[in-house]
């Protein structure tokens, strides 16, 4: 008994937990507060509109004189049936892929030899972004003369070099008018991802190209092996960012047709899924049926930005 007494009082007092403090619920209220703005203009800029497209898709709605009835999914429906709708999907995916794969290789090229020890290197790197402070009107302009089918540049080139033995009307088939309007989005945004894979590059550590050098590796293979998976983030980004513009594509297509009335050729060859939808909703006023071209192409363009993510990751894996 005594030991047990004295046990205890060598041990002292039992130890007491302190209360807990109540969390306070506006601690957070200055983060908050600094991101606040970006949700309130992306609500009012971004997620209001997409709401309030998909109401207007599901009614017959006139752009002038407004809500004319609930339809459902009919103007889905009409659009699935629409020959039309297939033709402007097909040509926005050929221009897509014949434009952004090219602009995307050309400026990885590109910033590859901008990166190297050269004389007025900031000069070139200007240069690069000339493209940009163009305006849009003036480059259509200037591509639909070079490829005019009787006084064209590009014509008078081919036939120069052998190539072809007749002029070609640019405008009048699908593959020809997918390529003039290609190169105007190559020539136009080539310089500026060009740019973004040159920030990339700086940012890779020279250690590691030094020590390649050591070891014998050339630039090819250091391109490969170390630049390459260093800005495969980069990579990405402008892949997702060029696949939602090269499917957005409206101010090229609407410029090089002559006609200008947003149907892209006389047998729609060239029109676009954004033609059509400037088609319908502001030339015929139909902004339900516009809307639902418009939610169609957010989720095409969803599907095909993910998808490219995805091989992108993987590759680099």
């Amino acid at each position: 008994m005594a030991a047990t007494t004295s046990l205890g009082a060598a041990a002292g007092p039992a130890r007491t937990t302190p209360p807990r403090r109540r969390a306070n619920p506006l601690r957070h209220l200055p983060a908050y507060s600094f991101v606040a703005p970006f949700f309130l203009v992306f609500g009012i800029f971004g997620l209001y509109p997409l709401v309030y497209t998909f109401w207007v898709s599901l009614h017959h709605w006139d752009r002038l004189t407004g809500d004319a009835g609930f339809a459902g999914l009919d103007n889905f429906r009409e659009l699935l049936s629409d020959g039309d709708f297939y033709t402007a999907t097909f040509n926005t995916l050929s221009i897509f892929v014949l434009s952004t794969a090219p602009q995307l290789l050309l400026a990885l090229a590109t910033a590859w030899l901008l990166d190297r020890r050269l004389r007025a290197r900031t000069t070139w790197r200007a240069l690069v972004l000339v493209p940009q402070y163009v305006s849009v009107v003036a480059v259509a302009l200037v591509f639909s003369q070079l490829f005019g089918r009787d006084f064209g540049v590009v014509n008078w080139a081919l036939e120069q070099l052998g190539l072809i033995s007749a002029p070609i009307d640019w405008t009048a088939d699908s593959w020809s008018s997918h390529l003039a309007i290609s190169f105007m989005v190559m020539w136009r945004w080539t310089g500026y991802n060009a740019l973004i894979y040159l920030a990339a590059m700086q940012a890779v550590p020279r250690e590691l190209y030094e020590s390649a050098m050591v070891d014998g590796a050339g630039r090819f293979l250091t391109l490969r092996r170390i630049t390459l998976p260093a800005i495969r983030p980069t990579v990405l980004f402008t892949v997702v960012i060029s696949t939602i513009g090269g499917l957005q594509l409206f101010a090229e297509p609407m410029l090089f047709d002559q006609q200008g009335n947003a149907e892209g050729g006389t047998e729609h060859q060239f029109q676009t899924l954004t033609l059509m939808l400037y088609k319908y909703g502001f030339i015929n006023n139909d902004a339900g049926y516009a809307s639902a071209v418009s939610w169609v192409l957010f989720l095409l363009i969803a599907v095909i930005a993910a998808a490219n993510a995805l091989l992108v990751r993987r590759s680099g894996r």
